[in-house]
């Protein structure tokens, strides 16, 4: 069941591990990440491929809302300096 391999032309538009690798380097994955996502298309871990994935985009998705905080904070200092 998990152990399919990922066959490489099923992942439109990617037909090649390149392009994968490219698409992972372009959502920010490490080189760790990128390894880790490769081994697991070439062995068929779907589901363990999947888990990395959403790890990543878990951990991307934290920095966002940091930063969103780090925002929220400025605008109410620009807010508070406007009232004056």
């Amino acid at each position: 069941m998990d152990n399919k391999e990922i066959k490489l032309e099923k992942l439109t538009p990617y037909g090649s591990k390149e392009a994968v690798i490219q698409n992972l380097e372009d959502a920010g994955c490490t080189g760790d990440i990128i390894e880790c996502c490769i081994t697991c298309m070439e062995q068929g871990k779907k589901n363990e491929l999947l888990k990395r994935l959403e790890e990543h985009r878990t951990g991307l998705l934290n920095k966002v809302h940091e930063e969103e905080k780090h925002i929220d904070c400025l605008d109410y200092l620009v807010y508070q300096i406007k009232r004056y």
